[in-house]
């Protein structure tokens, strides 16, 4: 895993971790804008290297990488982390381990909660066949990216991703997305943002917010009627940081 950072060392820190077979250059309009306010770190999770194959292993074993980064730099002290899908998935585990202390926890699309295995599998094969597709070129498939994924301006990005990761690691990151997730009562001095749309499978997403809600009553949940999956941080980069950033001044 790599840590990108941004801003003045000095700032408070805010860590901003991308989702699934995503780059974590999704994140430069954000760190563009938040790194005048806080030192941005944004992880580049394994898997996801544009240059070099690296194993994903696990959700586990990403979550425990950006934990020993956050004891090691910031005894255990971060401001704002946050994460989208796959990322958002991490951070709400990073953020109950022990020794991690977090002011606020910005969520979008986490999906923490348990899909059915044979949807898995299904998954699983899907992602995989979009891939090998995507290191072929095909153009259906760079179209459909491009419009439903992930802005054009990323492609060169992903088809790096496409080009390095291994078929195992595809797998193991829809397992890890989709298994069972443990709740957890964060310090009562956490604030949570859960951010989801209403199409396609952001149903999950909904259950997610509601079950934070539940167990972390402090819970704020915005709802993007319409939205899919991760399309307002990808696709309106400029609405998502005004919503984090109301969330962060009130």
């Amino acid at each position: 895993m790599e840590f990108h950072t941004f801003g003045n060392q000095d700032n408070d820190v805010m860590m901003l971790i991308h989702g699934m077979l995503t780059p974590w250059q999704i994140w430069e309009d954000a760190v563009e804008y938040f790194s005048k306010m806080y030192y941005v770190i944004v992880p580049e999770l394994d898997g996801h290297s544009q240059e070099e194959t690296t194993v994903f292993e696990s959700i586990e074993r990403e979550a425990e990488q950006i934990r020993d980064y956050i004891l090691h730099h910031y005894e255990g002290y971060i401001h704002i982390l946050g994460g989208l899908s796959l990322g958002g998935r991490i951070a709400a585990m990073v953020a109950g381990m022990l020794g991690i202390t977090v002011d606020y926890l910005v969520l979008d699309g986490a999906p923490l909660i348990k899909m059915p295995g044979v949807f898995t599998e299904v998954i699983k094969q899907s992602y995989v066949n979009i891939i090998h597709k995507t290191r072929q070129r095909d153009y259906k498939t760079l179209e459909s990216c491009k419009k439903e994924f992930l802005p054009e301006k990323y492609l060169g990005n992903f088809l790096n991703i496409a080009d390095h990761i291994e078929d195992q690691s595809v797998k193991k990151i829809i397992e890890g997305a989709f298994e069972n997730y443990s709740f957890k009562t964060y310090d009562p001095g956490t604030r949570i943002l859960f951010m989801h749309g209403t199409k396609g499978n952001e149903m999950l997403a909904k259950k997610a917010a509601l079950k934070m809600k539940e167990v972390n009553p402090n819970t704020q949940i915005r709802v993007f009627d319409g939205y899919r999956h991760a399309q307002l941080a990808c696709f309106e980069p400029d609405k998502w940081i005004k919503e984090v950033d109301i969330f962060l001044l009130t």
